[in-house]
């Protein structure tokens, strides 16, 4: 099967399961291009539910040709920063990134974002993992049997992403002036993502910038918060043994860069 019956037949099995979208995927154009992004469309619709095998079996195939595709960066051969030998600034797609574990913001139900490719970081990382990543995500929702609260994190492995678990956060949501509540729980992320990441002996973590986009935590702020929490975790805790800043804009690859002195 080549790559592109793989796609129609994916896209094929998804409308089976979801007909309601049949007429909105007859806008699309035929090129490879566009039916890739209504099976990416499709799949951030998808509901947490039972997948067919056949469409596991494709999607994992598609999944692993596109990671191996896109080049794989390794945490370990990342330079460290100047000011701290266990911290590390990555400018890049953390989809990419093989690390013991990678952090995502998520929202507060915990499930991935369903708004078809959003670029948010948490569309970005179920997209790459696979449907089984809403699954798992599911799976803890109904356990928990509540929202997440800001500041915590759950951990569930990383499916096709070239790292072995992500790890899962809800930061603040930040509409008006900065409050010192909002920095803490800012500070409560890193911590907690710190502290599973140290409970299951994880050697790397990398950190994405959790609430400086949709949820609009000032980004200078963020940083600041961001590393002190890293540091000061780093000098009581011996796992991670290496953290990375995976920063994505131009502007928040400069604040990191003058903040870890990497000159």
């Amino acid at each position: 099967m080549d790559d592109r019956e793989r796609l129609r037949r994916m896209i094929q099995i998804l409308l089976e399961e979801m007909p309601q979208y049949r007429e909105d995927a007859k806008a699309f154009p035929q090129d490879y291009d566009s039916q890739r992004r209504l099976l990416r469309s499709l799949m951030n619709l998808c509901p947490p539910q039972s997948i067919r095998k056949d469409f596991l079996t494709l999607q994992d195939e598609l999944l692993t040709a596109e990671r191996l595709n896109s080049g794989i960066v390794d945490a370990d051969t990342l330079p460290v920063c100047s000011k701290n030998d266990r911290i590390a600034l990555w400018q890049g797609d953390i989809t990419r990134l093989h690390a013991t574990g990678i952090v995502n913001a998520a929202n507060a139900g915990l499930l991935g974002c369903f708004v078809p490719c959003h670029n948010c970081i948490d569309n970005v990382i179920h997209s790459a993992a696979g449907l089984q990543l809403r699954q798992a995500c599911a799976q803890l929702m109904w356990k928990q049997g509540h929202e997440e609260p800001t500041g915590e994190a759950k951990m569930t492995p990383a499916y096709h992403l070239p790292s072995r678990f992500v790890l899962h956060t809800v930061g603040p949501i930040v509409r008006q002036a900065l409050t010192e509540e909002e920095r803490a729980l800012l500070a409560k992320c890193y911590f907690s993502c710190l502290t599973l990441a140290a409970e299951n002996s994880m050697a790397s973590l990398a950190f994405c910038c959790i609430s400086t986009g949709e949820f609009g935590f000032p980004q200078q702020d963020a940083a600041e918060i961001a590393i002190q929490t890293v540091e000061d975790f780093l000098q009581t805790h011996r796992t991670p043994r290496k953290v990375i800043f995976d920063v994505f804009k131009d502007s928040d690859f400069t604040i990191y860069h003058k903040l870890l002195d990497k000159a």
